[in-house]
């Protein structure tokens, strides 16, 4: 595989769950977001919010950045031109996921080459009340994710990712076959049990019903982990709700008799 710097950066990013206290200077904190600036975009449909409270921070990290959907300034600027926004909000939404998710991981790419390390934490919109309030949002600004940011507190491992071969299919999607899906299952259990990931972190989703407990942390890993996420019920299902409390209406338009958008 080809290696330079830039893609050596980019291979080194892990989530950083502990932070050393120093401050980020204003400098590099306007270089980050700068850098997120100049990702692809469809309409510049996003927006930064910073906290810069360690003692409230996730993981007590010096920075934490919010990126938004962010409607309300392109809306104002189509207002100077005397136009008003028409098209639905499922597809602003999904712009807007597209704009703002690239900006993120612009910024985790530039942090990265500036020795610092970062942490998605994509439970924002289920908690975006406490968010709008916080930072006094506007109605047409939703909260997408947030980035834990700051210098690494200790010298992390990058995290398994997939072979190549479960992830690029050139021309068309294949059948797979078990032994690509064993594989793949493989690489993954192996390279988080190897550095002790769940154990380390003591996480262990609980099984819900009746299922009996056959795991523990000499053999769970990210395949068993994943699917307990996925196959019960841990994340919230108000996303509509809230939504519509900034102002996105994708379940059913107010102004449209509650038809579906």
């Amino acid at each position: 595989m080809i290696n330079n710097p830039i893609i050596q950066t980019m291979l080194n990013r892990k989530s950083i769950r502990r932070y050393h206290p120093d401050m980020p200077s204003d400098e590099v904190i306007e270089t980050v977001v700068r850098a997120g600036q100049q990702a692809p975009f469809a309409s510049q449909l996003s927006s930064v919010l910073l906290s810069r409270d360690q003692e409230k921070n996730p993981y007590k990290a010096p920075l934490l950045f919010t990126i938004c959907v962010d409607s309300y300034k392109w809306e104002i600027i189509m207002a100077e031109r005397n136009w008003q926004m028409i098209g639905d909000d499922g597809l602003l939404i999904l712009l807007g996921m597209q704009d703002a998710a690239l900006m993120a991981e612009n910024m985790v790419i530039a942090a990265e080459s500036l020795g610092m390390g970062s942490c998605f934490l994509g439970s924002a919109p289920f908690h975006s009340t406490q968010i709008i309030k916080k930072y006094n949002l506007p109605k047409r600004v939703f909260p997408m994710v947030q980035l834990t940011m700051g210098y690494p507190d200790g010298d992390f491992p990058p995290r398994p990712r997939y072979p190549i071969e479960f992830v690029l299919f050139e021309d068309s999607y294949p059948e797979f076959d078990k032994e690509l899906v064993h594989k793949a299952m493989k690489v993954m259990d192996e390279g988080y049990l190897a550095q002790d990931y769940y154990r380390n972190l003591k996480a262990m989703i609980p099984l819900d019903g009746d299922r009996g407990e056959s795991f523990n942390y000499d053999n769970y890993s990210w395949t068993e982990h994943i699917s307990r996420k996925w196959g019960q019920r841990l994340f919230p299902e108000n996303v509509n709700e809230q939504l519509e409390k900034s102002g996105f209406y994708i379940k059913a338009d107010p102004e449209n008799n509650g038809k579906d958008i």
